[in-house]
């Protein structure tokens, strides 16, 4: 299958520059090109790709308002890579909560794009464990603190709380069954079943709510 994208920078250069790199892939396709924000929410709804490819800072409307607008209650929705100059820069961990699915660095070797692109589409995790605890632990004091009226992990039983604290701190699939001495299918089911129990599009989106739950902390 090929995986349709909408490349969104407000630098023409560097819009040109990623599509010209991703539609030489085999399996992916630009399907659309925006200079800001709210453009990039017009073909989203125009277009539905796979995939955003999404700058944070741009005029009209900056990547972050346009990533939560993308993604905020509709089924389907595309998911976004964040792209950004800092791996630490405060703007990530802000778009990862408005619904991001990862990010990935300008100043890192362009085929780690067509890599990032890809592990979004297929809903696994991008980030790499080192990473997701930095960024959650640089951050986590600018993070909505758990509400005591928040039941969402009561809908969770104790096994995919574990899990779900497990996926926090980075294990793969393969590492899950590992640790868990399950098979791999079973662990795959019960990540499955905690996306859908908790309404998260993927992977990165688990870590954030289980940071955000209190289910797992930096300290």
């Amino acid at each position: 299958m090929t995986i349709t994208v909408l490349v969104v920078d407000d630098q023409e250069l560097l819009r040109t520059a990623f599509s010209s790199l991703i539609d030489a892939e085999d399996d992916l396709a630009v399907v659309g090109r925006a200079g800001n924000g709210r453009r990039a929410v017009e073909l989203v709804a125009e277009l539905s790709p796979d995939v955003v490819v999404m700058d944070v800072r741009m005029p009209v409307m900056d990547g972050i308002e346009a990533t939560r607008q993308i993604t905020a209650g509709r089924d389907g929705a595309p998911r976004v890579l964040i792209l950004t100059t800092f791996d630490l820069d405060e703007y990530v961990f802000e778009a990862l909560l408005a619904g991001a699915s990862g990010f990935a660095l300008k100043s890192r070797p362009l085929d780690e794009l067509l890599s990032a692109i890809r592990t979004i589409a297929a809903g696994d995790a991008l980030l790499a464990p080192s990473v997701t605890r930095r960024l959650i632990a640089h951050f986590t004091g600018r993070a909505r603190a758990p509400s005591k009226a928040d039941r969402r992990l009561d809908e969770l039983t104790e096994r995919e709380q574990e899990v779900l604290s497990l996926v926090a701190h980075g294990l793969s699939n393969a590492e899950l069954a590992e640790t868990l001495h399950v098979s791999l299918p079973t662990a795959k089911t019960h990540v499955s079943r905690i996306l859908t129990k908790l309404g998260a599009r993927d992977r990165t989106q688990l870590v954030i709510l289980a940071y955000e739950l209190g289910l797992v902390t930096t300290r």
